[in-house]
């Protein structure tokens, strides 16, 4: 399949749970601003950090460092509040990625629910964008919200993969299909709309490869699996096949 998007699919890696598990201890190992610096070397196109209300893993101090160390952008996901609001506008990451959030969730559960909250977050991201971040939304992979990111103004939607993981885990076949033909549709229909197009979240090494090959997705968004893959083959092999994997996708 030829890549539509004229250059190399991205990857960006996700450090928040290099910060869970040094708060595990409450200590200052391991380093999440170490991690980025290695997934940088490793071949990273970015680095992604989600700063929580709770500050459960990456805290705003991070956020200082990641800032100040980092050759590559950083994508700052943030749920949409003015406390992330005015941390973002002290800081003008490259990107910002709106997420959902609630302070029960293990993880993100799902996408924005961006069309019953369309003039809120338009008034939300003006700022962003006057200020130079590019703006993203994470959603579900459904036209209403698609065509509600583009209507408020994001220049970025990040396409939501958890479900079609979850279906490949536990083996329903039908529901992965469906889900991945869903993921299919609505990145063509962002990308028709002019949005770029990201996915992510719950992607492994036996996952990646069918949204990789969409040629309307730019940039892939992996965190916890590849954490979770350094701790037997170490960050830098880790990343190295997700790259691969992603590469050979897009060939």
């Amino acid at each position: 399949m030829s890549d539509s998007s004229g250059g190399r699919l991205r990857l960006g890696v996700n450090i928040d749970h290099v910060a869970t598990v040094r708060n595990a201890r409450g200590g200052a190992y391991p380093d999440p601003l170490r991690a980025a610096r290695i997934a940088e070397e490793a071949g990273a196109d970015g680095i992604t950090a989600h700063l929580r209300e709770d500050r459960r893993h990456i805290s705003d101090a991070d956020i200082d460092g990641l800032m100040e160390v980092l050759g590559i952008p950083l994508n700052f996901e943030m749920a949409a509040t003015e406390e992330m609001q005015a941390i973002a506008l002290r800081h003008t990451p490259h990107a910002v990625c709106i997420v959902p959030e609630k302070r029960e969730e293990k993880t993100t559960e799902g996408g924005l629910e961006v069309a019953r909250e369309e003039n809120r977050l338009a008034h939300f991201i003006a700022p962003l964008r006057r200020a130079g971040c590019r703006v993203s939304i994470f959603i579900a992979a459904d036209r209403r919200q698609v065509e509600a990111a583009h209507r408020i103004g994001a220049e970025v939607v990040e396409l939501h993969t958890g479900a079609y993981c979850d279906a490949h885990a536990e083996g329903r076949v039908q529901d992965r299909d469906r889900e991945l033909e869903a993921l299919r549709d609505m990145a063509t229909h962002a990308h028709g709309l002019g949005l770029e197009v990201h996915a992510g979240h719950g992607l492994t090494y036996d996952t990646v490869q069918p949204v990789a090959a969409m040629p309307e997705v730019r940039e892939l968004n992996i965190g916890h699996f590849i954490i979770g893959e350094a701790i037997f083959r170490g960050l830098t092999p880790a990343i190295a096949r997700m790259r691969r994997l992603m590469d050979e996708a897009r060939a």
